[in-house]
């Protein structure tokens, strides 16, 4: 296993040096058969230079245009020469033996087909070395209801005290970092790229799981995320895709009588419910976002 390739892949939007941060986090590992690829989403200004003057080792790709999460990670596919890709938010950090320690799954279970690490919310005051405890982002998801088209982050908001210790199956890996090995990628295909933003990770697991394999977290290895544990509102962007994409799956993952609770529960207690909260706080952008979401599902 130590001669396993690994590319790992991670897109940038906007955010050059946080991503030369997750850049030097990925220098420090002590698993050397790596190579990195850098996708830029369509940021404003071409960070290209910046990052081949600070990581001459690094592949650099540039899209004109955002092409999303899917989008973004799948235009490195064609460069990737790796054994297992590594898809990784550029907003993250890994900790220390993260790659190698991920690799182990694969190694002790043959049909392993995605595996995440344990992910951590990002101090918001670096000191340093990594924290010893963190605050749980991620460590497992349960699997989605057929009716609420619903699930819950195993562990979120958790402060970490070795709970979490054993590698384990679970119903669906974290997007912001998840590795895959190249024989699955060729089996169950990449990403859904019409998602665009939010539910791909979980198509994509969906889609692996039918293909015979399995879904693994690694709480061995460890990464830092910097996405804030206390986001107030959501935008109307976010609103629409996920509204969108939530129905969006209900309807390619699960059967008739299944769709048909779901649209029942969606009609009857997801749409009033939301619709009322939306005017209540008026929040007219975002209910017609929610609205597009639901439409974008049911129009002819």
């Amino acid at each position: 296993m130590s001669e396993a390739r690994v590319s790992v892949i991670t897109v940038n939007f906007n955010q050059a040096e946080v991503t030369c941060e997750l850049l030097e986090s990925i220098r420090r590992q002590p698993y050397r058969a790596v190579e990195v690829i850098v996708v830029d989403n369509g940021s404003r200004e071409n960070p290209e230079m910046l990052f081949k003057n600070r990581f001459p080792e690094v592949i650099f790709l540039r899209s004109e245009q955002n092409l999303g999460f899917a989008g973004g990670n799948n235009l490195a596919l064609p460069y990737a020469t790796g054994d297992y890709l590594f898809f990784v938010n550029n907003d993250a950090e890994l900790t220390d033996h993260t790659i190698k320690n991920m690799l182990q799954v694969f190694e002790t279970q043959p049909r392993a087909g995605i595996v995440s690490p344990l992910i951590c919310y990002a101090p918001e005051k670096k000191e340093g070395a990594f924290p010893k405890s963190c605050l749980i982002q991620y460590a497992g998801m349960t699997p989605i209801h057929p009716i609420t088209g619903r699930n819950r982050t195993i562990g979120n908001g958790e402060t970490d005290h070795g709970q979490f210790s054993q590698a384990e199956q679970t119903a669906y890996a974290h997007g912001a970092a998840m590795m895959v090995p190249r024989q699955v990628l060729a089996e169950a295909g990449p990403m859904n790229e019409d998602f665009f933003l939010y539910y791909e990770e979980l198509d994509w697991c969906a889609r692996i799981r039918k293909a015979g394999w399995q879904i693994w977290v690694q709480p061995a290895a460890r990464v830092l995320h910097k996405e804030s544990f206390t986001v107030k509102t959501l935008g109307a962007l976010k609103t629409y895709y996920l509204t969108r994409n939530r129905v969006w799956f209900m309807r390619r993952h699960f059967g008739p009588w299944q769709r048909a609770g779901f649209y029942f529960f969606l009609g009857l207690v997801t749409v009033p419910k939301n619709v009322a909260g939306y005017v209540l706080r008026g929040e007219w952008s975002n209910l017609r976002a929610f609205m597009r979401g639901i439409w974008w599902n049911v129009k002819p």
